[in-house]
């Protein structure tokens, strides 16, 4: 097990939540240093440094009786909420929840800032959903089995069981930058988990973490080789993605560098498009056609299919079972990269909220629930996100933009457009990709982990359960504020 270590931002100026402003009346007198838990402020000599602004805990504790503000001999001081805090993000990525994912990549832990950490503020779907508040029980929370099976089928393969409900979204070389995509495997590895290469290819430099990748077969089958289905221990195959189904993918000639190119086996320069669908599968029992290619080029391989979320997803993932997969991947809306288009994320695939529950009940009442493994992502970002989609029915899920988030990505959308990431994430520029190190990308992923372990851990032991699997399709242990708001109405009535 790698142990946490804090893991600052690589940049000079930090944005945080509050922005504390020291005026003219200061006598550099250092009573701000003394008062303050957080180290906001720093006195070098005779001098006060300018404020660590990122560091504030908010405004009740500076306006308090023991604050900052108040003690301030010369009245000095002031806070307020940073004017460049609140163009960050929207309503699903709140400014709230990016910085709250910056400081458990830096530290493992909870932010101790006054922000909301546990959900965003789109209206609907999972922040519309909350975790019912039980008695405490006598389960440790550090003796919580977090582990999952990725083969429920006993087909006489090997059994694939990873150390926690998450793993890594497909997310390819072409798309990130190649430290982006070593950093995860390197946490997936510390994990004991998976990740994905998405669809455009298996670079070389993946080799060490092949116990832990999961290598995607797409509609446009770039990169894809037997050697490279020969070497993993889940294949995926990509149906459609629910931020943008039947759609199939763009990457623009910006991003196709003569190394994206050649891992392609494309050219440089060019546009790279993957169709919809795949033009060989038509039927459950194409489907299975290729499912049994995968079998036999790989032996010792389990197959993934991923899906969108369409209104008969539940039928889907019934069809996906006989035709032979051992996971079925069912993608939401809300998910994806600023790669994707809005009005595709927002009005094509069903929220994952619904299509979990509704997947996971018609397989129970198809009686073969507990042969295939349920894995559900889209727009999961928390850890409270992850226990929810587990309480509704999957085994375990699936993120990506938390990852990119733990990067200190900004979410301004720009990912696919000319050299991509300017911060060096979703970028295939050479210049721009050497913005951090592996190390650096890998530890910053790992605390996030940590700290959504710990969560769950807790959430799964306030539940009352020893294993995270017997949470799966508790539904009672959830609240939608809807519902509760239409029977206090009748109530009231």
């Amino acid at each position: 097990m790698v142990n946490i270590i804090k893991t600052p931002s690589r940049f000079k100026n930090r944005i945080g939540k509050f922005a504390v402003h020291r005026s003219e009346r200061c006598t550099s007198c250092g009573k701000c240093v003394t008062v303050c838990p957080y180290s906001v402020f720093v006195k070098a000599g005779d001098k006060m440094l300018r404020p660590k602004s990122y560091l504030c805990s908010g405004l009740k504790c500076a306006e308090s009786e023991k604050g900052c503000v108040k003690n301030c001999p010369a009245g000095a001081l002031s806070v307020a909420v940073n004017p460049n805090y609140k163009v960050l993000g929207d309503y699903r990525w709140t400014p709230d929840l990016i910085v709250s994912t910056w400081y458990q990549a830096e530290t493992g832990e909870l932010p101790y800032m006054e922000i909301e950490s546990d959900s965003g503020n789109s209206g609907g779907g999972l922040d519309r959903i909350r975790i019912k508040a039980r008695p405490k029980e006598s389960i440790d929370p550090k003796k919580v089995d977090m582990r999952i099976n990725l083969n429920k089928r006993n087909d006489g393969r090997p059994s694939l069981i990873i150390d926690m409900p998450i793993y890594g979204g497909g997310m390819s070389f072409g798309s990130i930058s190649e430290s982006t995509m070593i950093g995860r495997a390197k946490n997936a590895a510390a994990w004991n988990t998976l990740t994905c290469t998405g669809e455009g290819g298996y670079p070389e430099a993946l080799h060490p973490y092949d116990n832990h990748v999961i290598t995607q077969v797409a509609t446009g089958l770039f990169g894809v080789r037997e050697e490279t289905i020969q070497r993993v221990r889940m294949v995926e195959f990509k149906y459609a993605q629910g931020a943008k189904p039947g759609l199939g993918g763009h990457l623009l000639g910006d991003k196709v560098t003569e190394a994206v190119a050649r891992m392609r086996e494309s050219v440089k320069g060019n546009p790279l498009f993957s169709p919809f669908p795949f033009h060989s599968v038509y039927s459950i029992e194409d489907h299975k056609k290729h499912v049994d290619w995968i079998k036999h080029i790989n032996p010792k391989t389990l197959v993934s299919t991923k899906v969108s979320t369409p209104t008969d997803v539940e039928m889907v993932a019934v069809g996906s079972y006989y035709a032979g997969a051992h996971v079925i991947h069912i993608d939401g809306s809300y998910g994806g990269t600023g790669a994707a288009p809005e009005i595709a994320k927002k009005n094509i695939a069903m929220p994952i909220d619904y299509a979990i529950n509704k997947t996971h009940r018609f397989l129970t009442q198809e009686g073969i629930r507990d042969k295939i493994t349920l894995i559900a992502s889209g727009g999961l970002r928390t850890a409270h996100d992850i226990f929810k989609a587990i309480a509704l029915g999957a085994d375990g899920v699936v993120i990506g933009t938390s990852e990119m988030v733990a990067l200190e990505c900004l979410r301004c959308k720009n990912c696919e457009s000319g050299r991509g990431c300017a911060r060096g994430i979703a970028t295939t520029d050479p210049l721009l990709g050497v913005m951090f190190s592996v190390d650096w990308a890998f530890q910053r992923m790992y605390n996030l982990y940590a700290s959504f372990d710990k969560q769950l851990r807790k959430l799964v032991a306030a539940a009352g359960c020893s294993s995270v699997t017997e949470v799966v399709g508790r539904t009672e242990l959830l609240l939608h504020l809807d519902y509760e708001n239409n029977e206090n109405k009748d109530k009231d009535g």
